[in-house]
C-alpha cells in the first residue's frame, strides 16, 4: 500500500482523476488503526481493481478536515476523481466490514 504524502483536496483530486482508489485513513496512535492493518494486505490483494492508499491522518490533519473525516480509520473511496462512498466513523472495522463495503460499491461504480 502506498503512502500518500501531505496534500489538499484540490491536489488529491486532481491525482485521483484516473483509475479507482481506495483511501485509508490512519494513525500510528489508532487502536481500531492497528487493529485492521493487519487484514489490509488480504483487503488490497482481493481489490486489485483499486489502488489502495494510506492516508496519515495527522500528517494530512488539514485534508482530513476537508473531507469531514472525523473518525479513523475511515475509508474514501474513488472512481475517476469522483467519490463513490465512504465507509467513514470512529468504530473499529472489521475485515468483513471493509470488505463488505467495498462490495457496496460496485454498483455505484457499473456503467
Amino acid at each position: 500500500m502506498q503512502n500518500l504524502p501531505k496534500t489538499n483536496l484540490k491536489d488529491l483530486t486532481k491525482q485521483l482523476e484516473n483509475g479507482k482508489y481506495m483511501l485509508f485513513f490512519t494513525a500510528d496512535w489508532c487502536p481500531d488503526c492497528r487493529f485492521i492493518k493487519p487484514a489490509m494486505p488480504a483487503i488490497e490483494a482481493e481489490y486489485p481493481e483499486y489502488t489502495f492508499l494510506q492516508v496519515d491522518r495527522d500528517e494530512n490533519i488539514d485534508l482530513a478536515g476537508e473531507m469531514g473525516i472525523m473518525g479513523i480509520p475511515s475509508f474514501v473511496a474513488y472512481s475517476d476523481g469522483q467519490e463513490i462512498g465512504r465507509f467513514n466513523n470512529g468504530d473499529r472495522k472489521t475485515k468483513a466490514e471493509v470488505e463488505n463495503f467495498i462490495n457496496s460499491l460496485a454498483s455505484t461504480v457499473e456503467k
